[in-house]
């Protein structure tokens, strides 16, 4: 069954907060081969005028998956995780996620369209801190193939 269009513009509870880790952004780092010694010491990030070591790029996308999951298993809204296939992703920054953050997400349905069969959805997660300060907005894609 398609994803229902009016959900566009749907938006989701603010998640709980989301401590950033120094040891959480370190492997993560090491996972993606990411080996910028600003992502590893605190010392390193320091001398670039850090608070402490700096998440790369692609590391909101831990943080904002409390938020992904209030989308993907919203009962109405129907998306078949099986079938889920991620398709794209966006980051915006105001400023770099550090160890020591403490953050929110709020989720977004931002479009929902039916193509070829299949139904591809695109969120928007804003990411600030527990105090209101803007951090990034990622957007995604996902794409929930059809049954044919």
């Amino acid at each position: 069954m398609p994803m229902d269009p009016s959900f566009v513009g749907r938006s989701y509870p603010p998640t709980a907060p989301y401590q950033v880790g120094r040891e959480k952004i370190r492997e993560f780092a090491t996972a993606i081969g990411a080996d910028d010694p600003a992502h590893h010491d605190p010392e390193a990030a320091r001398s670039l005028g850090h608070p402490d070591v700096v998440a790369p790029p692609t590391f909101p996308v831990v943080v904002s998956e409390r938020a992904s999951q209030q989308i993907f298993t919203d009962p109405q809204l129907g998306v078949d995780f099986s079938r889920l296939v991620h398709g794209d992703q966006r980051f915006v920054y105001t400023r770099p996620v550090v160890a020591g953050d403490e953050l929110v997400c709020r989720a977004t349905i931002e479009e929902i369209t039916q193509r070829g069969g299949h139904d591809f959805l695109t969120t928007r997660t804003e990411i600030a801190t527990a105090a209101g300060e803007p951090v990034v907005t990622l957007w995604s894609k996902f794409v929930v193939r059809g049954e044919g």
